[in-house]
Order: structure tokens, then C-alpha cells, then sequence
């Protein structure tokens, strides 16, 4: 038998794209280092529900207990999709199928890998005479199975060999879904580069909606029915968007248990699987100021701090919680704070983008990678378009924020944006994301900031040097501070 393609790893994430795929009619071997766990999703298919398993869909899926088998099975070249934890696990499926695979057959990492693994597996596969494909995979369980965003990257090669099956089962958006939301990012590891800074602008909207949340609850003390309607209404409007979407429908869900809304049960320490970790960490690298999604980071790390934070709750004091100005008119504002904050994570993930395409030499379509964010992935949303149009007028746009329709978009917001950060500080309610963001825009639009000051102290302390706003760039200077000082 011939399949046209095989996958390795069969956790949830991977039974659902075997699913999406052989429901698009391609034949799929399987295979998984627990044979039962093979056995158990072939031999179960037949449970499934009619809108998960379509008509012909069983036959299309073959199991194997023996990779070799597994690999023998696979149409020339051959093309195998890996879907194991990342890191070692990956490393170790690559070694097993380079030692059956033949020359120019393509492996293909949809795990969440860092792209540091990435672009190294690129060049020792490519020396091994295989072809390779990093992508990353966004939309969880129910977008694996019937569309994922995705982004692939590494050799371009092969990309002509995989590209019907991937945008055959990827989302599609447009006004008759006839745009994939997949299509080639850029070389070695630019594709899982891409699912990152996806990933991370996924913790910076949720950590401002999370702060919206917070805020309204504690400042107004609204309901969770109250709070349901708000993000319904919000969800009509510029902020329409999966993760919008979800959060109204989690203030409906009742406790079965108790009888109370579920999501005052749930303990507030946020978990993390890395990839929003990683992209602060590589902002760092390449000196660029990611810092809401970084303190999007940081804030999960600090619910984490649980028991510390019960006992300094016992210690440490605030203001009162008492709010008593306009409540329709607050609400109104913490909406537009919310949608210029959302605005300046976008903004500082791009620009991360482009300091990364001139590091790795990778050549990114800024507009084509906001398409492929459009649907299927987390942080599907609808002023994505926006974004899309704005690097189609301008593909070497610097930053997001300089767009005439993001500039009047953040003009209108500011006053709404100032008041919320101010209240939420007075009434000492924590408002990171938002006071990352302001404080973002606040630098980026000053032509001067006090690093002068800062380097007239390392260069005291250290001979550092500095650079003069008279002289031409790239001249240093250095003096010597404690002689040239003038003491009274």
C-alpha cells in the first residue's frame, strides 16, 4: 500500500491532523513508539462522530506496529510529519527515520520545537541529503482537526511536495474561504520562528484580557453575567476575536458541584509551555523591547508564587478599592485601553519579526504572516486585515504604530488608555500588560530618552564611553568624571 503521507506521534494534536487529513482525502500511515496507543485511535475510529470522521475517512488510515513497515508504506518522496514532545524526542523519531528514509524524502517537525533546534536540524538534514520542513501548528485540538493555522519554514525545496496537503487541511478565510491560512514563511527555522511570536502575542492577549477582567470585576465590582455581557458586546465590535469569544462564553459555565460560575473555583496560578518564555528571551538576544509580551510572561510567573502571595496578602497593604466615577464611561475605556494595548503587542511582535529576519538572513512577508493568523489559530481576529493592509501599502513599514490606520486608532484611544492605567494604579489593582504597553508607546514616540545620563554613568564608572548629539555617529568620547567634576 502507498500512503501519501505519515504521522509519528499520536497525542491529540496528532490523531486530529491524521483525522484532517485523511477527511481531505489523503491516505495517512500511523505510527507511535506505544503501539497501543496506535491501535487503541485506529481500532476507535469507527466510535468517533460523523462531524469528526467523514464518510471513507477510516479507510484512508493505515496503522503500523514496525516503522520500518511504517516508512516502507509511504509514497516516493517520502513525507513524514513528526508530532512528539520537542527537544530530545524529536532528535531521536529524525535519527530513526534517516536511518530507512532514502535521499530526497522530507521530514516534516509540526511540534511546538524551539527554532534554535530548528535551524540546526535544517542544516544536519539537508548534510544527510534529506529535505525538512519546521511548522508550526496553531488552533489546539479542535483546529488540528478542522483547520489549523499553519506556518512552514525550512527547505523550500520540499515545500512544493507538501504544500497541497497542508493548505488542503489548513483554515481558509475570505469571503468565499478561498485563502489558506498557510503558505511558505521563510528558510531553516522561520516558520517555528513565526509559531513563537505567535505564540507570544497569544499571552499578551490574554494577559490584557485577563487585566480587563480583573479591573472591572474588583474597580466596578460587576457580575459574571455583567461581565458576559460586556465582552458579548465587545466581541461585536473592533475587538472581535476567538480569544474575546471564549472568555464571554466562560462566564456562563455553572460548577456542577457547587452551583457557582466555574471560573471563580479555578486556583490563579497560570501554567506555561515555553514558547512566550522563549520569544522574550530571544528579544533580549536581538536587543529589541518585546516588553508586554516579556511582562505578559513575568505576570504568569508571579501568579505562580501562590503561597508567597497569600502571605504577603496578610502583610502588605493598598488603597481601598473603591471607584466612583462614571461606570459606562470606565467600561468605554478599558475597551479602548484594552484595543491600543492589543495594537502595541502586534506591533512589538513584529518588529521582533524583522530584527530576526536580518539576524537569520530570512526573507518574512510581514502581510502574508498576518493572513496566515487570520483563521484557525488563537489569536484569530478580525483586525488582522488591518494589519495585512497596512504592510501591503508599505512592505518595509518599521512599526505597526507609524500606519495611518493604527496612528488614528491609538490617537483616539489615548485619553481612554491613560485613565485606565492611572485608575487601576490608584486603586492598586495590577495593570502590567496595560502599563507595559503605555509605557511602550510613550518611549517609542520621544526623540529623546535619559540614556544620556545612563551613559555618562557607565562611562564614569567603567570608561565606557559615549557618542555626542553634535559630533557624527559612531564617534566616541570618554571623559574623565572625576577630574572634570565640579564639586560645591
Amino acid at each position: 500500500m502507498q500512503n501519501d503521507i505519515g504521522l509519528i506521534g499520536l497525542a491529540v494534536m496528532g490523531q486530529n491532523l491524521v483525522l484532517n487529513m485523511a477527511n481531505h482525502g489523503y491516505s495517512v500511515a500511523v505510527y507511535n513508539r506505544t503501539t497501543k496507543t496506535m491501535t487503541d485511535f485506529v481500532d476507535g475510529l469507527k466510535d468517533e462522530p460523523e462531524d469528526k470522521v467523514w464518510e471513507g475517512t477510516i479507510e484512508r488510515i493505515n496503522g503500523y506496529e514496525d516503522i520500518k513497515d511504517f516508512v516502507a508504506s509511504l509514497e516516493r518522496p517520502r513525507r513524514v510529519m513528526i508530532m512528539v514532545k520537542a527537544g530530545g524526542p524529536v532528535d531521536g523519531v529524525i535519527q530513526q527515520l534517516q536511518e530507512l528514509m532514502e535521499p530526497g524524502d522530507i521530514i516534516i517537525d509540526g511540534g511546538n520545537s524551539d527554532f534554535h533546534d530548528t535551524n540546526r536540524r535544517s542544516k544536519e538534514i539537508r548534510e544527510a541529503g534529506f529535505q525538512f520542513i519546521g511548522t508550526g501548528v496553531s488552533g489546539g485540538e479542535e483546529g488540528a482537526l478542522k483547520g489549523p493555522s499553519i506556518m512552514p519554514g525550512g527547505h523550500k525545496d520540499a515545500w512544493p511536495h507538501v504544500k497541497n496537503i497542508l493548505q488542503s487541511i489548513s483554515a481558509k478565510v475570505g469571503s468565499n474561504d478561498e485563502i489558506p491560512c498557510c503558505d511558505w514563511v521563510g528558510e531553516d527555522g522561520a516558520g517555528h520562528y513565526v509559531k513563537m511570536v505567535h505564540n507570544g502575542i497569544e499571552y499578551g492577549d490574554m494577559q490584557l484580557i485577563c487585566e480587563s477582567y480583573f479591573i472591572l470585576k474588583h474597580a466596578l465590582g460587576l457580575t459574571n453575567e455583567e461581565l458576559y455581557q460586556v465582552f458579548k458586546e465587545w466581541n461585536e465590535g473592533e475587538l472581535e476575536s476567538y480569544l474575546i469569544e471564549i472568555t464571554r462564553d466562560i462566564f456562563t459555565v455553572k460548577d456542577e458541584e457547587t452551583g457557582d460560575h466555574l471560573v471563580d473555583k479555578i486556583l490563579d496560578t497560570a501554567k506555561q509551555k515555553g514558547t512566550g518564555k522563549w520569544m522574550g528571551q530571544h528579544a533580549l538576544d536581538l536587543g529589541v523591547p518585546t516588553t508586554l509580551i516579556t511582562e505578559a510572561v513575568y505576570a504568569r510567573c508571579l501568579s505562580g508564587q501562590k503561597d508567597a502571595r497569600v502571605r504577603a496578602s496578610e502583610v502588605l497593604s493598598g488603597p481601598e478599592v473603591q471607584f466612583d466615577g462614571d461606570r459606562e464611561q470606565f467600561i468605554e475605556d478599558v475597551r479602548q485601553a484594552l484595543y491600543a494595548s492589543k495594537l502595541v503587542s502586534y506591533a512589538q511582535g513584529y518588529v521582533q519579526l524583522d530584527a530576526a529576519a536580518e539576524e537569520f538572513s530570512w526573507k518574512l512577508d510581514n502581510g502574508n504572516i498576518a493572513l496566515l493568523w487570520r483563521g484557525g489559530c488563537i489569536i484569530r481576529s478580525a483586525f488582522l486585515k488591518d494589519i495585512k493592509n497596512a504592510f501591503d501599502k508599505n512592505p518595509e513599514l518599521e512599526n505597526l504604530l507609524l500606519d495611518d490606520f493604527f496612528k488614528a486608532a491609538i490617537d483616539k484611544a489615548q485619553p481612554a488608555w491613560r485613565r485606565v492605567v492611572s485608575t487601576a494604579t490608584n486603586l492598586g489593582l495590577p495593570a502590567p500588560g496595560f502599563g507595559a504597553a503605555l509605557t511602550y508607546y510613550d518611549g517609542y514616540r520621544r526623540d529623546r530618552l535619559p540614556a544620556n545620563l545612563l551613559q555618562a554613568q557607565r562611562d564614569y564608572f567603567g570608561a565606557h564611553t559615549y557618542e555626542r548629539v553634535d559630533k557624527e555617529r559612531g564617534e566616541t568620547f570618554h571623559t574623565d568624571w572625576i577630574r572634570e567634576r565640579n564639586l560645591t
